[in-house]
């Protein structure tokens, strides 16, 4: 299936591995010049070198994309589109796990910046952009958790949570809607990533198990009797973006192998 996305600019975040990689991957494979953005800026490069086997445009920004400065520089990044994105994809890693009683006003702001703010101001920065030419896709990579929260999860469920809230509203207004300009949500359940084998690890540890002991035991509570791969996962980020998902906006989609035993 083409997906009508050739020639288009796309920004992703967290793009250097997991993910975010996943979803970069898989738009430059439809034809998308991207510009990838992570902090780690070998990582950035190595991610670069191999996106450039599809054969677009390829522009990696090594800063913090929560910061306005880390922000400026994507929108001035010589070669790139400005803020005239088709596509933006949201990602920022989770905050740390832990138990609410242990954090104080910092650890919230920060996540809250990093899970909720910056995706709106990347919202606010290149949506309307988006309406006036008739064309625009934001995902916004939140977590199962929104669903499902987990207890020791508190700082990514409250600000992911916020950032869904907020969504559902925006993601409906005609003045984007009806120019062809969807916003949706991407849920991730449990998927072979950096961030969850460092979850592994630290249980691993705790319980005096291997890690590859403690993945079998995740494995079996997902009914897929598996972890996702970031290939699959950057498919339907691909999906959402392309012209044939125009009637799908406001959404939250959810992926994780059938993990969330909900009906809604």
């Amino acid at each position: 299936m083409d997906l009508g996305l050739k020639g288009k600019w796309a920004l992703v975040g967290g793009a250097s591995k997991g993910l975010g990689y996943g979803c970069a991957n898989a738009l430059a494979r439809e034809g998308v010049n991207v510009v990838i953005v992570a902090r780690g800026a070998e990582a950035l490069e190595a991610a670069a070198q191999k996106l450039r086997a599809w054969g677009t445009t390829i522009l990696p920004v090594a800063v913090d994309i929560t910061t306005p400065a880390g922000r400026e520089a994507i929108w001035t990044v010589a070669g790139g589109p400005g803020k005239a994105f088709d596509i933006v994809v949201t990602n920022a890693g989770g905050p740390p796990p832990g138990d609410f009683r242990d954090w104080e006003r910092e650890a919230w702001i920060k996540a809250v910046d990093a899970n909720m703010l910056t995706p709106i101001e990347l919202l606010k920065a290149t949506a309307d952009g988006m309406a006036e030419r008739g064309f625009g896709r934001i995902v916004n990579i939140t977590s199962s958790a929104v669903k499902a929260p987990i207890d020791i999860l508190g700082l990514s469920n409250g600000a992911r949570s916020g950032l869904t809230g907020f969504i559902a509203g925006v993601s409906r207004t005609t003045q984007l809607a009806s120019r062809n300009v969807t916003i949706n949500n991407l849920l991730p359940g449990a998927f072979d990533t950096d961030r969850l084998r460092g979850t592994m690890k630290g249980a691993a540890e705790k319980q005096g198990k291997s890690i590859d002991q403690v993945a079998e035991v995740r494995k079996k509570t997902i009914p897929a009797q598996r972890f996702g791969t970031a290939e699959e996962f950057g498919d339907t980020c691909a999906f959402l973006c392309s012209q044939q998902a125009s009637y799908i906006t406001g959404q939250n989609v959810l992926i994780d192998g059938g993990a969330y035993p909900g009906t809604y």
